[in-house]
């Protein structure tokens, strides 16, 4: 674990790791039906968004060539931008849109000192004072409180949340 791993003593997976749990999810899917490639990249959007956003359209636009196209070409097509998506390491401009991505599924419901605590725990993320992993963690259990199971699915959140859980929103489980 190196440096870059380890900020405020919490520990992460490295990009190495998260590309190699990406690629072997991928090779179960590559040959069953376009239904689980469906399910993978619905699954896998935020975690796509967080390394490469433009690779990230491309992918959509490819399983959407289902009726276009073989099944086997697109899992070939698919296989060879995902590999480019996941060569580009996310970084904290990038973490940060998928973030305000996520954010914007809850904010209808946040109070207005919410959205300010939310705002503060982003900036302490934007200038290196807490990881990715603690942002998350602290907005994992919102995924839950508003029962989104869309985003309860997203491999961003297995892969990138540290594992204690958040107390950000704690406000919130006491009302």
């Amino acid at each position: 674990m190196n440096d870059k791993q380890k900020v405020l003593g919490t520990p992460r997976l490295s990009e190495q790791d998260v590309k190699e749990y990406i690629l072997e999810r991928f090779s179960e899917v590559k040959e069953g039906k376009i239904k689980n490639l469906v399910t993978f990249q619905a699954m896998n959007k935020y975690m796509i968004m967080a390394h490469n956003q433009s690779e990230l359209k491309i992918l959509g636009n490819i399983v959407a060539s289902y009726k276009k196209i073989s099944l086997l070409e697109i899992m070939s097509e698919y296989e060879k931008h995902l590999h480019s998506a996941l060569e580009k390491p996310p970084t904290i401009k990038s973490h940060s849109n998928v973030i305000m991505h996520i954010f914007g599924y809850f904010s209808k419901n946040f109070s207005q000192p919410e959205k300010e605590q939310f705002f503060k725990l982003l900036n302490k993320f934007k200038n290196e004072e807490i990881t990715i992993g603690k942002i998350l963690s602290e907005i994992n259990p919102i995924v839950y409180r508003f029962n989104n199971t869309y985003l309860a699915s997203q491999t961003y959140f297995l892969l990138y949340s540290d594992p204690q859980p958040g107390n950000l929103f704690h406000m919130l489980s006491q009302k």
